[in-house]
């Protein structure tokens, strides 16, 4: 038997060469933690999907056998850090560790999914947390939203710090700063390896305070003659008391619309997170009431989610309330990568509407979470890491942040950038990228989970690029011949009364294979190969084309 000790597994299942759906295993000898259970939402090509979700086959499928799960600890309550928290626990069952703020969105995630019954432990920043061979030490650090922790994980092989989302803000808007001392204490222990937030490694300088917002804010509602429509995201708490501030300045009431935003305002008030002034939360039908220069209203779909609050507003079918010409809409949240086009293609359609849109290139009305360059030299310095390992972010994130740690002195062999499923393994005195394990997207469409793979998506594309075709044709079972002229039925591709050449074309074409069929290939295969020919020829464009042959 070898005495050669065993590597700590660090095996990201999400949030490495993306943004979004972070969630990482830490595994020493078969047993485990898991860190975040985020969600991504989709990309403009990945029609009809909802959100993506991490693929954690990997360690569902060995809890049977050799792999023991100690508990699932999540960092903050950011949607790409807790939206997949019902989809994991459908298939591991271990206990959920989170700040008081966090297990109260996560109670919100929970009963929604069916698991109030799973296990929830709140502690505080700060506490330890004894889970399995894994000491984990808690510290708060500084983001978009309140009670955020990054973790200090005690192995057998050493100290592994994981930053979690961060800034370092000296003028947090809950007065509460990160927790420089502790950094400081890991430090003077020895840090084995540091994992470090990617996602603005490419933005120079330092991430603005969320203080600065309160400036923007004001003079746009000094500003504003109308109503002020404010979007952002459900979980960022500290804007929705930033805008509360702001109207009672102002003397306005504030009315919330979309569910999940107005049950995170009654999460976040009823643990004091959130310290609204007295009645000045109305509903929207109290609001619609109200002189439009006396109403804020919250609302989701700050990414230009058509199905969202502002995207139907923005659309036009918002059921509650319509735009008003004249309402000032200010978009508080940068778009996610990938998202852009979407979120411009918003902005455009409100505009169009009527309202005067008002988004961080034109008025700081938002600042990033996340630290730039010059924090993540500080985080670095302050930890001294032996080995530094890059996470949260794209490919292009986690490749500059890994630049920033060699040109601080970490030597180019202690860095190690990987993507999705490569583990990678630790020792006390050697860092090492291991196998990748099987895995990918699992995209959630309505209530199906994982049974949308890429061939769908690429139908999905098809159909909403060229539409689809379908010919309907009936075979005398006895001659072999055409009962009648073939149906012809389209969506997307051409309208049939200004195609009548082309739809004549189709059916004498159909009645030449028919003429033609050699037995024992397949009619509807020959048909739908033949007229998806035809189409490209004559259009340039590739219809779905189906033949339904029947006998008759």
């Amino acid at each position: 038997m070898s005495d050669k000790p065993l590597p700590l597994r660090i095996i990201p299942l999400g949030g490495l060469g993306e943004i979004g759906k972070n969630m990482t295993l830490f595994e020493y000898d078969n047993e485990g933690i898991i860190v975040d259970t985020g969600i991504m939402f989709p990309e403009n090509d990945m029609l009809g999907i909802d959100y993506i979700i991490p693929d954690f086959r990997y360690i569902a499928d060995r809890l049977d056998d050799d792999l023991t799960i100690h508990g699932i600890v999540i960092t903050h309550g950011h949607e790409d850090h807790i939206g997949a928290i019902g989809h994991v626990l459908d298939a591991i069952n271990a206990p959920v560790y989170a700040t008081p703020l966090t297990g109260g969105l996560l109670e919100v995630k929970m009963v929604q999914a069916g698991h109030d019954h799973a296990v929830l432990n709140v502690f505080q920043a700060g506490d330890v947390l004894e889970l399995g061979p894994f000491l984990v030490e808690t510290f708060h650090v500084c983001h978009s939203i309140p009670d955020s922790v990054g973790l200090g994980i005690d192995t057998p092989v050493g100290l592994v710090v994981h930053s979690g989302d961060f800034k370092f803000d000296h003028t947090p808007v809950d007065g509460w700063p990160p927790d420089y001392a502790k950094l400081a204490e890991f430090s003077k222990r020895g840090v084995l390896a540091l994992m470090s937030d990617s996602t603005n490694a490419d933005r120079p300088g330092w991430t603005p305070s969320e203080a600065t917002i309160d400036a923007g804010f004001d003079k746009v509602f000094h500003d504003a003659k109308g109503r002020i429509i404010v979007a952002t995201f459900a979980s960022l708490i500290s804007r929705i008391q930033q805008v509360a501030d702001a109207a009672q300045r102002y003397g306005r009431k504030m009315a919330v619309a979309g569910y999940s935003m107005t049950e995170y305002i009654k999460v976040a008030s009823r643990l004091g997170y959130l310290n609204l002034p007295k009645d000045i939360l109305i509903n929207i039908e109290q609001a619609k009431k109200l002189p439009p220069r006396e109403v804020v209203m919250m609302v989701t779909g700050s990414q230009g989610e058509p199905s969202a609050v502002l995207g139907r507003l923005a659309n036009g079918n918002q059921r509650q309330f319509d735009l008003i010409p004249g309402d000032t809409v200010i978009m508080s949240a940068h778009p996610i990568p990938g998202n852009e086009e979407l979120v411009q293609r918003t902005i455009n359609k409100l505009i169009q509407r009527g309202a005067n849109v008002i988004y961080d290139a034109i008025a700081p009305v938002h600042v990033s979470g996340h630290a730039s360059q010059e924090e993540l030299k500080l985080l670095i310095n302050l930890i001294r890491p032996k080995f530094f390992i890059p996470v949260h972010g794209e490919l292009r994130h986690l490749h500059r942040h890994a630049e920033i740690a060699q040109e601080l002195g970490i030597p180019a062999e202690n860095t190690c950038v990987v993507e999705n499923g490569t583990e990678i393994l630790l020792t006390a005195d050697r860092m090492s990228a291991g196998e990748r394990i099987p895995g990918g997207y699992v995209f959630v469409d309505g209530s199906g989970v994982g049974d949308i793979g890429p061939i769908v998506l690429r139908d999905r594309e098809t159909l909403g690029r060229d539409g689809f075709l379908i010919a309907i044709v009936l075979i005398d079972k006895d001659t072999g011949q055409l009962v009648e002229a073939p149906e012809i039925i389209s969506r997307g591709f051409v309208f049939l009364r200004d195609a009548s050449e082309l739809i004549e074309s189709t059916q004498r074409l159909i009645e030449e294979i028919v003429d033609t069929h050699k037995r024992g290939s397949l009619l509807s295969n020959d048909i739908q190969d033949t007229l998806s020919k035809m189409f490209y020829n004559q259009t340039k464009r590739r219809p779905m084309v189906f033949a339904y042959v029947r006998e008759v």
